[in-house]
């Protein structure tokens, strides 16, 4: 029976072999988990579906298209004596003398191209070399022979030098499969979008106070601080139903007006960043929503997100307040049509107009920043949509009746 990469979800087309937790061989029985894969969203993991012995096609550290087939198990029973390893058919050739790993496909590779794969850098787990670091081993210029000095004068110093690839100070470490993925939609997020930014700032005043006055009751009945972003959540939700064409996406030649809001949340995680869906965030409570959100935001950093937690969404909302940013111009989470950034409050020096005329007050203020797709959406409509979010968020009553 095949191994294969199983298809996960339309955005993933490959996956690299993370580790293998069973060796070439060995007797698995069916339901033993076997391989663990990496994509650039999620990890996967690979069980058994029979009884029988392993025989691994695929390396770890391999970079392979979906539907590849990585291994066999060979139908049979569990050798007497509970010895659960069954020897190998054929062992693979070494080189003689080899202290680093080298992959099958990169060592084939090294031999066409005349290459000591133990003079190359790996950039594999434990210094393993991979196919890529021969290509790039291969595609560096030949270093060129000393030649003997001639008999004339020295060049003057203005005479070029040969150029230096690396500057020996510099580290070159190969981009993980996320950061490539992550660096692809961004670059197609800025090429095949009317990409524009319009910016309001929101007076935070209001929503401290409620979340000093609420939290400890919150927390002590929902079992959750009472946060930020569930404040935003809401807001943005409102907004939205006042302006379905930020809420809407593109389609070829049509407008798609979606009458459900997925409301994406942005995460720094440690494979990079990762945007979980609220789903049907409308009708979910602020507890429901700062609870989803913590709980979305641990498992993304330890790689156990479903991929169904990552579809789906309809707009994006990113806070780089957390991480000190006071400006910032977010980039479109395609195909989506908006999103929001917030940012770091600071305490500024407001004009405010009171019974006794204008008067200076000092607020906590947060700029946001609403990026979105101008071939869909008009500035009128997205200045509409932002201030209806700072009306809201400077007027929580509304939002706060169902707390």
């Amino acid at each position: 029976m095949d191994v294969k990469v199983p298809e996960v979800g339309e955005s993933i087309y490959e996956a690299t072999i993370g580790q293998w937790h069973a060796k070439d061989g060995q007797f698995v029985k069916q339901g033993d988990l076997i391989c663990e894969l990496e994509t650039d969203k999620i990890n996967l993991e690979i069980n058994a579906d029979t009884d029988g012995v392993l025989r691994i096609a695929v390396a770890e550290e391999e970079t392979i298209p979906i539907g590849t087939v990585i291994g066999q198990i060979e139908p049979g029973e569990a050798p007497a004596g509970g010895d659960a390893e069954v020897p190998a058919a054929a062992p693979e050739p070494t080189l003689p003398g080899r202290e680093v790993a080298v992959n099958p496909s990169a060592q084939r590779l090294a031999d066409e191209k005349g290459i000591d794969p133990q003079l190359v850098a790996g950039s594999g787990r434990d210094g393993r070399v991979l196919r890529d670091d021969i290509v790039e081993t291969a595609a560096l210029p030949k270093p060129i022979a000393p030649q003997p000095a001639p008999a004339k004068a020295p060049p003057p110093a203005s005479e070029p030098k040969i150029a230096v690839v690396d500057d020996p100070r510099s580290r070159r470490v190969r981009m993980t499969a996320i950061r490539k993925k992550i660096a692809e939609r961004l670059l197609m997020a800025r090429q095949q979008t009317a990409m524009l930014t319009t910016f309001n700032e929101v007076d935070m005043t209001k929503v401290i106070h409620f979340r000093k006055q609420f939290n400890e009751h919150f927390e002590a009945k929902h079992g959750v601080k009472l946060g930020m972003m569930s404040f935003f959540v809401k807001a943005v939700i409102l907004a939205l139903k006042e302006v379905p064409e930020v809420n809407a996406r593109i389609d070829g030649d049509d407008i798609v007006y979606q009458d459900y809001f997925n409301i994406g949340i942005a995460v720094g995680a440690q494979k990079g960043l990762l945007v979980p869906v609220l789903k049907d965030a409308d009708a979910m409570h602020f507890s429901d929503i700062e609870r989803t959100i913590k709980d979305m935001a641990q498992r993304a950093n330890t790689g156990k997100i479903q991929l169904s937690e990552l579809e789906g969404g309809t707009f994006t909302i990113t806070n780089g307040g957390i991480y000190g940013s006071v400006q910032s111009t977010p980039i479109l989470n395609p195909p989506q049509s908006g999103i929001l950034g917030m940012h770091a409050i600071q305490k500024r020096a407001m004009v405010l107009e009171g019974p006794d005329g204008d008067k200076v007050w000092v607020r906590p203020m947060m700029n946001l920043a609403l990026s979105y797709d101008h071939r869909i959406i008009d500035g009128k409509q997205a200045v509409t949509f932002l201030k209806a979010v700072k009306g809201y968020i400077e007027n929580p009553e509304e939002m706060l009746m169902d707390m």
